[in-house]
């Protein structure tokens, strides 16, 4: 059961079926005329697809109601700032129900 350095480095000779086996593969060409756009997978079409789906949503759908909405929190605060400095009044409610009211008959009023 002892081994020897030289008998643990051997490698089993080739049989003549395995040399048959790789002298039996296509050989391809390396310099092939065929674009890489052809070579891409299904699954990155369609991975890049829905990629474009998305920034569509983005740029079509979700950035102009961000702007839309941020933009008007800073025109009324920017129109109450300056309102405030025009105008340094100070208006207290002091009664919610009947200020809700009013509102809600002057809403009613103009139908």
């Amino acid at each position: 059961m002892f081994m020897t350095n030289s008998e643990s480095f051997i490698e089993p000779a080739a049989s003549s079926s395995d040399a048959d086996d790789i002298d039996s593969l296509p050989s391809s060409s390396t310099a092939s005329s065929v674009s890489d756009d052809e070579y891409v997978s299904d699954a990155e079409r369609e991975w890049r697809e829905s990629l474009q789906q998305l920034e569509l949503l983005l740029t079509m759908v979700v950035v102009p109601y961000v702007g839309k909405y941020f933009g008007r929190k800073c025109a009324y605060w920017g129109w109450a700032k300056f309102m405030e400095w025009k105008y340094p009044i100070q208006i207290v409610v002091t009664s919610p129900k009947l200020f809700k009211g009013a509102g809600a008959i002057e809403a009613v009023a103009s139908l």
